[in-house]
Order: structure tokens, then sequence, then C-alpha cells
């Protein structure tokens, strides 16, 4: 009798250890780590090519140490096989989490599909990507940042309605972010789109500052120069960041010319430089977009480990600062 009892218990913890075991979780991107493991985070981040993106870097690296978690930081340099290899090493070394923001934003198919292979969740900050084929909301779990777009049409409507001139000419000269970048494509379509009522507000010139002040001021001297060749009057610039606006500032003092006054400048981010600028008069209004990522993305990241459902879209709050509300808000502004 005991020998069948025996036996008889042995079948029921040997039942219970094979449904243990068919508990897993196949069925989600990545496993859980265990509550005595750190969840380890891998951030392929493009670059430090501007105050934005230093920012955007401090406070992904500051939340993740607050957070307790291990973060596998890697600098792109700006450049997308630098990235791609960062995503792979990450694949390798099974983190649990994926987080990049995309230089560019073709090109992921392939490395997307070996994280998703993996089943490691993939977040998108800051820019969005685009697949040759497929559906991109299939290779990651969501997309967190700003609406370039919105950025770019904030722009033209506080131009607009700043300048007031109806039907009178004005030639814009557009300074471009990085070639094939989100950013740049959205902010050039949200401008245009609130343009096209507008025909009277011309780009008469436009070129890729790459984001950097140091690229923004050599194109900004080019614009110049071939500007007064033509015989053009140059009444404002548009530029996608910050500071590719105060690299442009300095060619325009160069020139000879009064930045703010002579050239109206509207630009987005909204860095400190940028409220200097226009406290200084050199600068009209920037439009915000916060590179204070870090705490939403380690709630994102908790969630993802807890098994929770995330949006696919996640879009932090901005505003728009022209230069007579800079004094008073410069205080405020954490980056």
């Amino acid at each position: 009798m005991k020998k069948i009892l025996k036996v008889g218990a042995l079948l029921v913890a040997t039942t219970l250890m094979v449904a243990l075991g068919g508990c897993g979780s196949k069925d989600k991107p990545a496993e859980a780590p265990k509550a005595d493991k750190k969840i380890v985070v891998g951030f392929a981040q493009i670059g430090a090519e501007s105050e934005w993106r230093t920012a955007n870097t401090e406070s992904i690296k500051s939340s993740m140490a607050a957070a307790g978690m291990d973060l596998k930081f890697s600098d792109a340099q700006q450049k997308q096989e630098n990235q791609i290899k960062a995503i792979r090493s990450f694949i390798q070394q099974k983190v649990d989490v994926i987080a990049f923001s995309p230089v560019v934003e073709t090109g992921w198919d392939a490395v997307l599909q070996e994280a998703k292979a993996a089943k490691i969740p993939v977040v998108l900050t800051d820019r969005a990507v685009k697949l040759s084929s497929g559906n991109p909301e299939d290779f990651y779990v969501t997309f967190m940042g700003s609406d370039f777009k919105e950025e770019g049409k904030r722009a033209a409507k506080w131009l607009v309605d700043f300048m007031k001139k109806g039907s009178e000419p004005v030639n814009v000269v557009e300074l471009q972010g990085t070639t094939g970048s989100a950013p740049a494509i959205d902010r050039k379509t949200g401008w245009e789109e609130v343009m096209k009522d507008h025909p009277n507000y011309k780009i008469i010139k436009s070129q890729t500052g790459d984001f950097t002040r140091a690229k923004g001021k050599e194109v900004m001297e080019s614009f110049l120069k071939s500007a007064k060749a033509e015989g053009q009057k140059i009444d404002v610039l548009y530029a996608h960041n910050d500071d590719m606006a105060i690299g442009a500032i300095q060619a325009i003092e160069e020139a000879g010319l009064k930045p703010g006054k002579d050239i109206i400048i509207v630009s987005i981010d909204g860095v400190k430089g940028a409220f200097e600028a226009m406290i200084a008069g050199k600068l009209n209004c920037s439009v915000e977009c916060s590179p204070l990522l870090g705490p939403q993305l380690v709630e994102v990241v908790k969630d993802l480990v807890a098994g929770k459902q995330i949006p696919k879209r996640i879009l932090t709050n901005e505003g728009v600062f022209p230069a007579d509300v800079a004094a008073k808000e410069l205080p405020n502004r954490k980056y």
C-alpha cells in the first residue's frame, strides 16, 4: 500500500512539474527577469550632435540609474551602421528590452526581424522607422516622443501670425535636419501643409545642416552669399533645430546683419541656448521638442517586464515659446 502511495505522489509531482514547465512565456516578446535580477536595457543613441541630444542622453542615463536598471549604452556617432551593430550586440547579450532613436527612417528591416526572432521587445524613442515591406508596428512595441509634423505646423503658424504679411512676398531659407531622418522629413511636411494656404511665403533655398551648429553656420553662410549674388533678400530662416539656428545666427552677424530683426528666425527644440538667444533678441521663436524621455522610457520598460499592454504611440506634451516669454521661461528649462 505504501508503495502505491509513493508512486501516486511521484506522478502528481511529475504532473505539476510538467504543468509549471508549460507555463513559460513563449507567447511574450521577452521573458520577464526574476525579482532578484536587474532589468537590462540596451540603448542605441544617435550621437551627441546637439544640446538636445546631450540632454536626451543624460535623461535616459540618469533615469535608468535611479530605477536601478542595468543600461547598456551605445553612441552611434550619427552612423546607422553603428546603431545596427549595437542592436545586434544587445540581441547577443540577451538584454530584456532594446530601445533606440533611429538616425534615419529606413534600413532597419533585418535587425528588427532579428530582435523579434529573439523575442526581445523594441522601443523607439524620439524617431520612427519605415520598413521596405510589412507593417513596422509589428516589430516594435511602442514609439514614444514628439509629433514632428505638428512641430513644423506650429512653427509655420507662429510665423504667419507674427509677420502678418497678407499677400506680400516673404523669402524663406530652410536649414533641414539630417537627410532621411524622421524629424527632418516631418518638420518640412508640417511646415508645407500650413504654407499651402500662404503661397506668398516661399522657400528660396533649402539644405541640410545635419542638426549641428557648425553645419548650420556653414550652410547659412552659403545662403547669404548666394542670395546676395542673386539679388535676393532673405526675410526668414526656418531651422529644423535650435543648434543649426544658433550657428546660423553667427553667420548672419558676421555678414553684418542683425539676426531676429533683419532676418526673422524660428526654430525647433526649446534648448537653453535658444532661450538665451531670444533674450538677446537674436532668435524670434522656438517650438518645443522635449528630450527628457528618460522617465517615460523607464515606465515603459517596467510595464513591459510586468507583461502590461503598451500603447503603440506615446506623445510628449510641448509648447511654443516666442521671444517675449523667454526671460520668464528660461529658469524653468531643464535642458
